[in-house]
């Protein structure tokens, strides 16, 4: 009898949390939708100030206004972390054309990767040799090479349907495509757009030239999808044309930014942090609306749906507005040896760093336990048509702060159609929906207010 009374008491108060649970977040759900502010800030961040390039005067006129907009939350503490970042600056446009024959002439749209050096000033023009990866240059060798421009010319393999699996097995050639080129003697790089759509806009991105030294680096450009298809097409009818571009980009010494930050300190575990954040800058071909101006507004848009809901977090909790995540990681850096220094104990760090498309659930870096828990509040969301609870990758920016102990995780919206606009021109914030941004921050502030109550369990052990 005694031990059916316990059950029926137990049941009973779960049931309670359970209900307490759902009306929690539909509120938040509700409020999101009918009261959410994470548009208005993303339409001032990509239509009054634009590109946020780090180093560059958007990238600041963004730290001030997103710390504006904090400041007016009554949030306990807003603060500007100081970090240094890289200075890359573009210059004039970019211009490139192939030659059939003399003065036979097809312009094709590039733009220089991040971190790319200039051509000279009359530009390069020479030969092409096509690649489909880094692999080949060695098969190649350098008699095939030298004085050539290599064209890397590997696609996104459109059979994958995680998007993020696709632009991962082939940015190798973006990346560090000119490093080993240039190991060869080819003259420049130009890379197929990370993109599986066929289009006009190339992709720019980051780039390294590792240990090169400075005289030995040469330029690379990406060059967009249709400009790769038409390239690799005439040159398989005619392997002797001549490809011509010019850049201007230069690399400046690092200058001062920030991460901006505000909190809410915790009711009852002050010293437990828990983070929620995005990057701030962005490429400069767009306006960065969906990588990563929405994750940072969905993350501001987390602390005042979870304040406006009259729910009072136990730990402390932080957005964090990273700067330089796109060319450095600076910001992503700072902020993790800053925790360090100061003895801060992360117990949980979520990103919004895949755009502001339809929310689809969460991948999760963390324990074993810790993903079991987490499995158990899958059902809260099913009514919100969130459905994807992976292990996995969380987030560049939240990547320093890995730890024993610390669940990472990151927001993942439906992927088909990011890699249309990643690091392109058309980054802008038409192509963002308001109410699918809106359901990813309340997607968001519903894992963080689980997490919150409940507790990773490994955080819960070492308090017993």
């Amino acid at each position: 009898m005694k031990k059916t009374l316990l059950l029926c008491l137990l049941m009973g108060t779960f049931a309670f949390s359970q209900t307490e649970d759902e009306k929690q977040l539909k509120a938040i759900y509700d409020t999101a939708l009918t009261n959410g502010k994470a548009y208005d800030w993303l339409n001032h961040l990509s239509n009054q100030i634009g590109g946020r390039l780090s180093g560059s005067v958007e990238a600041q006129q963004a730290v001030e206004y997103t710390k504006g907009q904090l400041d007016s939350l009554n949030l306990d503490r807003v603060w500007l972390q100081p970090v240094m970042v890289p200075k890359w600056v573009r210059g004039a446009p970019e211009f490139a054309y192939f030659e059939t024959k003399p003065g036979l002439t097809t312009n094709v749209p590039i733009c220089a990767l991040g971190g790319s050096v200039a051509t000279p000033d009359v530009g390069i023009k020479a030969s092409v040799i096509e690649v489909q990866g880094i692999e080949d240059l060695e098969k190649l060798g350098r008699d095939k090479i030298e004085g050539k421009i290599v064209f890397y010319n590997r696609p996104m393999d459109p059979t994958q349907i995680s998007t993020f699996s696709a632009y991962s097995s082939c940015v190798d050639q973006r990346y560090s495509g000119a490093a080993e080129a240039g190991k060869y003697g080819a003259l420049g790089v130009i890379v197929r757009s990370m993109n599986l759509r066929l289009d006009d806009f190339p992709h720019t991105g980051s780039m390294s030239y590792g240990d090169t030294p400075v005289n030995d680096r040469i330029p690379a450009a990406a060059i967009s999808t249709k400009g790769a298809e038409l390239l690799s097409t005439t040159l398989a009818l005619n392997p002797d044309i001549k490809f011509y571009f010019k850049q201007n980009c230069k690399q400046l010494p690092d200058v001062e930014s920030y991460n901006v930050i505000g909190e809410i300190r915790g009711s009852e575990y002050p010293n437990e942090v828990m983070i929620v954040g995005g990057h701030l800058d962005s490429w400069d071909l767009g306006d960065g609306s969906h990588d990563d101006g929405a994750g940072c507004v969905q993350s501001m848009d987390v602390l005042r749906l979870l304040k406006e809901t009259g729910y009072k977090p136990k730990r402390t909790l932080r957005v964090v507005l990273f700067m330089n995540e796109e060319n450095g990681l600076r910001g992503g850096r700072k902020y993790a040896e800053v925790a360090k220094q100061k003895n801060e104990k992360h117990v949980f760090a979520l990103e919004s760093d895949a755009g502001g498309f339809t929310p689809r659930g969460f991948s999760f870096d963390c324990s074993e336990e810790d993903f079991e828990q987490i499995l158990g509040w899958k059902e809260l969301f099913e009514p919100y048509l969130i459905h994807l609870f992976v292990k996995g990758g969380s987030g560049a920016d939240i990547g320093p702060l890995k730890d024993e102990g610390i669940v990472l995780a990151g927001l993942r919206p439906d992927s088909q159609r990011y890699f249309d606009h990643h690091h392109a021109e058309n980054d802008t914030f038409e192509h963002v929906n308001q109410r699918e941004l809106e359901l990813g921050a309340a997607t968001m502030a519903s894992l963080v207010y689980l997490m919150d109550k409940y507790g990773p369990v490994l955080t819960k052990k070492i308090k017993g």
